[in-house]
């Protein structure tokens, strides 16, 4: 069966149910592990739409339809 693509919220949703779990202390080693790889998988997961959404908001269409790349103002530039 396949999995679903989790959304974004999902995906956090689930992490910090295991964060919690494991911050409890009461979870047997072994499950500890698999737990913590499953939070690894879906940390990087949320992590890659957060890039993915990031590229999108690089750039903006105007009110006229023009696509205009935003302006990333770094401080001390």
């Amino acid at each position: 069966m396949a999995e679903q693509e989790q959304s974004f919220e999902q995906a956090m949703e689930k992490l910090e149910q295991i964060v919690e779990r494991l911050e409890e202390g009461e979870v047997p080693l072994e499950k500890a592990i698999t737990m913590y790889q499953e939070g690894m998988t879906l940390s990087n997961k949320c992590h890659e739409k957060l890039q993915k959404v990031e590229k999108q908001m690089d750039e903006i269409v105007d009110e006229n339809g023009e696509v205009t790349p935003l302006e990333n103002e770094e401080p001390g530039e």
